[in-house]
């Protein structure tokens, strides 16, 4: 066949130089480009310009000639094609593999079945994939025997060699196809010293691990040979045995189950080692640990939070109606939540960029969620496979990824996200050993995040349900100052049993702090009882005493008991006169201008458990500068990391020494004083009240 382009093809070259140049200036930005490579290419896509413009309108000539050297070149290659001695690749002019023999199937560390019909560029790094695909055109066009150098990525490591590509025109076939031999390039007789330099270059860690896997491996096959007895030699041994499995092999793969095995461990201990089960810290140490043993770049999607059933992702099956929504099944969008790479700069700013790309429809982590089927990529070729930053330029190419996998996070019948995993293949490509610690991976980061939201929902109804049960804001009491405080414990997201009041009684005022035994709903149901049960009496009855005593026959049916104290205020001048009645509650302070403290009386018992009822009673005289203050037991109770309470005493100094601030300003220090003290681990709730008397001026 000539060399002459026929007329009707000629849109067709001008497309593929089209789609060849873009890659060209691609190439030319991606990090550390061959230049001269593609400076090269470059003049092969003119010289194809060239000919295609002299090509128009040509006429063909002759085939008859070019038959028979076409039938002599299928016999050659018939009969050297698989038993060659180098690696030889059939491609077609649009570089798909057609065929390869088992040298470069052994080459690349794969079977040929695999290399064939993929794009032969995919099997090669991304710095020269334009340039190779444009002598590759060259070739075709010109029929020109070209030697390229290449980087292949094999299965353990990138292997540089020079390709020569050659036409070959095969009878029954359109077009002419390629025929590329690969040779080691120069300096590969140097191979271990260049071996031992990327080993060097792997992450600390990852080295450290894999080596100590070797040696552990190493042991276990030792360890038996020398504890068991040494047993006669048989009889008869074959004459041709089998030679033994080379030791380095067996090490390296020993060496990488084991170090799978550990960055599993690694990710259950990490994943949950926190008191609290928090979403954020456990997608970013997913992340960063896959990121930094498995992956040049680790990325994680996922929906929000809606726990609705409309919300749940159902995977499409073949045959449903409607093909399947991209964005995320019932309603949920894919979102990009993080994104972990190498910590150079220009990695930092790629990470950047695609924290904000959520998934596109069609992109991997899109397809992978909406089907909720893993999908391993062991060699890219699409780079669009990722998705497009904002400049236009594929994502696999902004991050030199050559290698890639995707799985679902699923737990149930839901799918929550995905974990998407790239590399340069500076290490290989990835394989269905990496594919399943991955799966299994996500399976543990969708418990967590399960629990997370799920304790993040009930954290947000006891939120809800607490401000429910105290007031929204204090009443303003003529020549008083009142001011009150609430901090729920830091651990657990039950509704706590704290609660406090201030309220108008028949001729003056009233103020309440209780605490119900106990957390959670049912106790909510008590809190809100007596709480309001306290304010109603207190429209009738103007004695705490009498008040509690009701509210104590209204909880005698309910299977908790209350504490309580309660103050009745009656104005007088530039005074205030306070009636105490204390229900087994911690006693109230006075907290004297000057400073002194005197704790009022105690006594009573806890409301709801006996008919027979009798709160303590006390009165006090508070005169101007004179505060009142109600806490609940959390106060006392909160401990250091050796278990010791902060008790009363360590209370009184904080309010002597706050006695002339402002009532809030005295419970923000007791609330600073807690929080320092107990290393900021509440335990239970804590609530306080206080009401100062303020000076006539002020009044």
């Amino acid at each position: 066949m000539p060399d002459q382009l026929e007329p009707d093809s000629i849109l067709r070259e001008i497309t593929d130089l089209d789609a060849r140049i873009g890659e060209l200036r691609q190439a030319a930005g991606m990090p550390a480009p061959d230049l001269r490579a593609t400076l090269d290419a470059a003049l092969v896509e003119l010289e194809l310009a060239l000919e295609a413009l002299r090509a128009l309108g040509a006429d063909q000539s002759s085939s008859a000639g070019s038959s028979a050297a076409a039938e002599t070149e299928r016999r050659v290659l018939r009969t050297v094609f698989q038993d060659a001695p180098v690696p030889l690749f059939l491609i077609d002019r649009d570089t798909s593999v057609r065929r390869v023999n088992r040298q470069a199937a052994a080459l690349l560390g794969t079977s040929p079945g695999y290399v064939s019909g993929k794009q032969f560029t995919a099997f090669c790094d991304l710095a020269t994939r334009a340039a190779l695909r444009s002598q590759l055109a060259g070739v075709v066009r010109t029929g020109r025997r070209r030697r390229v150098p290449v980087r292949l990525l094999g299965r353990e490591r990138p292997v540089d060699a020079v390709v020569t590509l050659a036409r070959v025109w095969i009878r029954g076939e359109p077009d002419p196809m390629v025929v590329a031999v690969a040779g080691a390039a120069a300096g590969a007789a140097n191979g271990g010293a260049e071996d031992a330099g990327r080993q060097e270059r792997k992450a600390p860690d990852r080295q450290e691990r894999e080596n100590a896997g070797r040696q552990e491996a190493a042991a276990k096959r030792e360890a038996p040979a020398k504890a068991a007895p040494r047993e006669p030699a048989p009889a008869a041994a074959p004459a041709n045995p089998l030679p033994a499995a080379p030791r380095a092999d067996e090490d390296e793969t020993v060496a990488t189950v084991v170090h799978r095995m550990d960055v599993l461990a690694n990710a259950a201990e990490l994943l949950m080692d926190e008191p609290v089960f928090n979403e954020t810290v456990a997608v970013r140490r997913c992340a960063r640990l896959l990121a930094a043993e498995l992956a040049d770049w680790a990325i994680v999607d996922l929906v929000g939070a809606d726990t609705s059933p409309q919300a749940a992702a159902v995977p499409w099956q073949p045959g449903d109606a409607g093909p399947p929504d991209p964005a995320g099944v019932g309603g949920g969008r894919l979102q990009r939540q993080v994104v972990m790479g190498p910590d150079d700069e220009r990695s930092v700013h790629a990470a950047q960029m695609i924290e904000k790309l959520d998934p596109a429809p069609g992109t991997l982590p899109a397809s992978v969620f909406t089907t909720r089927q893993s999908t391993l990529r062991p060699h890219i070729e699409d780079l669009e496979l990722l998705g497009t930053g904002p400049d236009g330029q594929p994502v696999c190419g902004t991050i030199g990824a050559t290698t890639t996998m995707c799985v679902p996070i699923e737990e149930g019948d839901r799918c929550l996200g995905t974990i998407t995993l790239a590399s340069s293949g500076e290490h290989g490509p990835f394989d269905l050993m990496d594919l399943a610690v991955v799966q299994r991976l996500g399976r543990y980061l969708a418990l967590v995040i399960r629990a997370a939201r799920l304790y993040r929902r009930r954290a947000e109804v006891a939120e809800t349900l607490q401000s429910s049960l105290l007031p929204r804001r204090l009443p303003a009491i003529p020549g008083v100052e009142v001011a009150a405080h609430y901090t729920a414990a830091t651990h657990g997201a039950e509704v706590g049993g704290d609660f406090y009041d201030v309220f108008r009684t028949g001729d003056g005022w009233g103020m309440v702090l209780g605490d119900v035994c106990g957390k959670g709903e049912d106790a909510a149901a008590v809190t809100a009882t007596a709480r309001h049960g306290v304010r109603l009496m207190s429209r009738w009855r103007d004695d705490p005493a009498e008040v509690l005593s009701a509210v104590n026959h209204a909880l005698l049916d309910e299977d908790r008991f209350v504490t309580a104290v309660m103050a009745g205020l009656k104005p007088g001048g530039d005074r205030v006169t306070i009636t105490l009645g204390t229900a087994g509650h911690p006693p109230a302070l006075v907290v004297r201008a000057d400073g002194v403290i005197r704790t009022a009386s105690r006594g009573g018992v806890p409301l709801g458990l006996f008919n027979d009822f009798e709160a303590g009673i006390d009165t006090v005289d508070l005169g101007p500068g004179d505060t009142l203050f109600l806490h609940s037991d959390g106060v006392l109770e909160a401990c250091d990391l050796n278990r010791r309470e902060f008790g009363q005493e360590r209370l009184l100094e904080t309010l002597a020494g706050t006695a002339t601030a402002s009532v809030q300003e005295m419970l923000d220090a007791v609330e600073r004083a807690l929080l320092d003290f107990c290393d900021g681990d509440l335990r239970d709730d804590v609530s306080m009240l206080a009401l100062r008397v303020l000076p006539r001026e002020l009044a």
